[in-house]
Formats: structure tokens, C-alpha cells, sequence
């Protein structure tokens, strides 16, 4: 275990919550509010900015993803990835939810909710562009909030570390075949160049330069102090490209206030199906509570910092891909928290499972 590693699992483990992630669903809600007035108020302004593409990519909007995501990159340190091998089995829940529970249960719902359940109180033309909206969701496994739920939850910070750096590395190569394969079995035509154009932009370039920017900053010996002036910089990020999404989509949600509400349903499902799933298998396989709860945190949130940017690159800013991403914004705090509460108060079910199985074992 090298002491660079040591040092991050240190900062990520504890970090208490900001005040923008504190409330995230409340600064959401307001840009919400904000962008659909400003959008109505001013909507050429909001048209010109929406136009500023180059090769599909939204300029302001490139921008400003670059700022959320490489932050929260840098902390992640690929050096980690030697400590899988000491929790193999929570590691393997972690892949097995992730990468072939995940978005596959994702697009399954997406199929029965805005296909079927809710097709005649959602805009015809916009259902193809939902579904792909949270199958983009589902298939960018969270990176930085999951620092924050497995704290609060008291995960193994190494282990949670590892596992996101493995995530990060396999979301490189895997993101766009999955999006690729999920759009096509939905029958959505997939813009292939735009898809890898947007992994090279918002994957690989800000991993690329995230490891270059953190790899300096250990080497200056200020890692920690830039770590926390830079906090919010994602976060403010985020909330200004809401503003501007919602500037741009609040004639249709004025029309149609019903959508937000009827997206989060699949997504609600979806969180708590995963994260229960992989609590239990963590538990079925022996694993401590202190690594089962990363495991199901992981399983359960997702990085729609990447999920809002692809989306409008591959959609654009006004189709329903981009505001079902949103949702999963508004709803991903109080959500998670919930599932925090649920880990953390089980924690006894839990490890008396653990000792009837050594029990078991034993007497075997």
C-alpha cells in the first residue's frame, strides 16, 4: 500500500458532506425554477448559447463538464487498484451489479415504465430520447458522491477507493459498447461517432489530465489543500449547466409538469433494486458490513456528471435524454441518504448473518 494512496483514502473517507452536496436536490430545484424564468425571460440569449457546437459538442457546455469531472478524477488514484485483491469477493459483487446488473435492469425498466406503464402521459416524440437518457444513467457508475455515502456509511475507504479506480478504468472501454448495445436492443438509433467522440471528451482526456494534475500536486506537497478549495467547483458547475438545460426545456416541462415525476419512478426503482442486490450478494458471500456498504452505495448512485454530458452531446439539450439525466440528479441525495439509513440500521442483520454462516461453515 503505497502512502499516496494511504493519503487519499484518508481525504475521501473524511471529507464531511459540502454545503452544495448537503442540499443538492434543493440547488437543483432552484435551477429548475431559474432556467425555466431566464428561458422565458431572455430565450434568444438561451438559443445563441445552445448553439455554440462544434462537431455536436455544446462549447459552454464542454467547458463546464471538464470543470465538474476532473476534480473529482483527480482524487481517484489508479495506484489503488493492487488492493481488489484483498477483498476479491466484494469487488466481484461490485463488477457484477455494475457492468451486467445495472444498466441492463435500467433499460429493462425504462422499457416497461415509458414504453408501456406511462406511454400516454408522456410526449410520443420524446420516448426513445428518455429511455436513452437513463440507459446513459445506469451505465457511468458514480466516482466522486460514492466517497461520501461510503463515510457516512463507515465503508473501508481503501476498499471504496479500489473499486471506483477499477470502475473508472473499465468505464473507459466498456461506457460506450454497453450505451452502444442497450440504444440498439431499444430500437434508438445510435450516432456512434458522437458516442465515442463524447468518451474521448468527457473519459479519457479529463482521466488523462486529472492523473497529470495529481500527480503534481503530491509532488508540491498541497494535494490536500487544492483538493478542498476546488470542492465546489464541480458542484457549481453542474448547477449552472442546469440552469441552462432547463432554459432551453422549460416550454416543454411547463406543458407537461408530469414528466419529471413519472422519470424518476424507473430511476427510483433502479436504485433501490441495485443497492439492495448487492448488499445482499455481499453478505451471501462472506463479506464484511464495512465493505458491503460501499459495494451497495456504488451499485446504487451513478456519475450523471458524465450521463448529463453525454446525453446532450448525443441528444441535445432540449430532448428527453437530457432531462431524464436531470431527474436522476434531483433525486440521487435524498435517495442515497436513504439507503445509507437502511445500511447503517441493518448493520445487525447483517453481521448476525455472517456468524450463522461461520457457524454453518464449521459445524459442516
Amino acid at each position: 500500500m503505497t502512502a499516496q494512496c494511504e493519503a487519499t483514502a484518508k481525504l475521501a473517507s473524511g471529507a464531511p458532506m459540502s454545503f452544495f452536496e448537503r442540499y443538492l436536490t434543493l440547488w437543483v430545484f432552484f435551477c429548475i425554477l431559474a432556467g425555466i424564468f431566464l428561458g422565458q425571460a431572455a430565450p434568444g440569449v438561451f438559443r445563441s448559447l445552445g448553439s455554440m457546437e462544434v462537431a455536436r459538442v455544446n462549447l459552454p457546455v464542454g467547458l463546464l463538464i471538464w470543470v465538474m469531472i476532473i476534480p473529482m478524477l483527480v482524487k481517484v488514484d489508479f495506484g489503488a487498484l493492487h488492493e481488489v485483491r484483498r477483498h476479491v469477493r466484494g469487488i466481484g459483487v461490485t463488477l457484477f451489479v455494475n457492468w451486467l446488473v445495472k444498466p441492463f435492469s435500467m433499460a429493462f425498466l425504462g422499457w416497461i415504465f415509458i414504453r408501456h406503464l406511462f406511454v400516454h402521459l408522456l410526449p410520443a416524440d420524446q420516448l426513445d430520447s428518455y429511455i436513452a437518457g437513463l440507459i446513459l444513467l445506469a451505465a457511468a457508475p458514480c466516482t466522486a458522491m460514492v466517497f461520501v455515502w461510503s463515510r457516512l456509511s463507515n465503508g473501508d475507504p481503501l476498499f471504496t477507493l479500489s473499486q471506483v479506480a477499477l470502475n473508472d478504468t473499465i468505464m473507459v472501454f466498456a461506457f460506450a459498447p454497453i450505451v452502444g448495445l442497450l440504444l440498439g436492443i431499444s430500437s434508438i438509433t445510435v450516432p456512434w461517432n458522437t458516442l465515442f467522440t463524447s468518451v474521448v471528451l468527457y473519459i479519457v482526456i479529463p482521466v488523462i489530465l486529472a492523473q497529470f494534475l495529481r500527480r503534481h500536486l503530491l509532488a508540491k506537497g498541497n494535494f490536500d489543500e487544492a483538493m478542498r478549495k476546488t470542492g465546489p467547483w464541480s458542484i457549481s458547475a453542474l448547477l449552472i449547466t442546469l440552469v441552462l438545460l432547463f432554459a432551453l426545456q422549460g416550454e416543454a416541462i411547463l406543458k407537461q409538469p408530469l414528466v419529471i415525476a413519472l422519470l424518476a419512478v424507473p430511476i427510483l426503482i433502479q436504485v433501490l433494486f441495485n443497492s439492495a442486490l448487492a448488499y445482499w450478494l455481499n453478505r451471501a458471500v462472506g463479506e464484511k458490513h464495512n465493505i458491503a456498504c460501499p459495494s451497495a452505495l456504488i451499485g446504487a448512485s451513478n456519475f450523471f456528471e458524465l450521463a448529463v454530458a453525454a446525453a446532450i452531446s448525443l441528444f441535445g439539450f432540449q430532448s428527453g435524454a437530457a432531462l431524464a439525466t436531470v431527474v436522476g440528479v434531483l433525486i440521487e441525495v435524498p435517495v442515497m441518504l436513504l439507503v445509507v439509513r437502511v445500511a447503517n440500521r441493518s448493520k445487525g442483520w447483517y453481521e448476525t448473518g455472517l456468524a450463522n454462516q461461520r457457524s454453518d461453515h464449521e459445524n459442516a
